[in-house]
């Protein structure tokens, strides 16, 4: 039974090499160990870890801004993807962000991430806009998507 788990400074530690494992193998321009250090140390930013058997399964990097959320960074190890795992960390977010009064959750995908805009449709998210070129590395255009809890 996988739990999700709160990953501060200490505990990432202990997660580090498979983060970036995982990490490596989720994305085109994977963030480095300095990105994931400066995120432990932004009092907005959360970062939770799914494990099971003492082993991380994925982790979700968010932060929370006043009455929103924008997730960063979603990630799931190769082996475990299309288990619901990644639905998994996203109910619990959103569970958590109803119980705290949060408004919206937002993100930016890529628009060729027909995998990941599929997900995050079937929780409820909507295409609320484009960012032209946002990603620096291919200059690939992002959707903007965004879950209104107020509805």
């Amino acid at each position: 039974m996988a739990v999700i788990v709160h990953i501060d400074k200490q505990s990432f530690k202990k997660f580090q090499q498979e983060i970036l494992d995982i990490e490596l193998s989720s994305f085109i321009t994977p963030w480095r160990l300095p990105q994931f250090i400066d995120e432990l140390s932004n009092p907005y930013s959360h970062i939770w870890g799914l494990v099971e058997n003492d082993a991380l399964i994925g982790y979700i990097c968010f932060w929370i801004i006043g009455d929103e959320i924008h997730i960063l960074n979603l990630a799931i190890r190769p082996d475990m993807r299309g288990k619901g795992m990644a639905k998994l960390l996203l109910k619990k977010l959103i569970e958590m962000a109803k119980e705290k009064d949060i408004s919206n959750i937002w993100l930016e995908v890529r628009i060729s991430n027909n995998r990941a805009i599929s997900l995050y449709k079937s929780i409820g998210f909507e295409k609320v806009g484009i960012r032209k070129g946002y990603y620096s590395d291919t200059h690939e255009d992002a959707i903007i998507m965004a879950l209104n809890l107020k509805k």
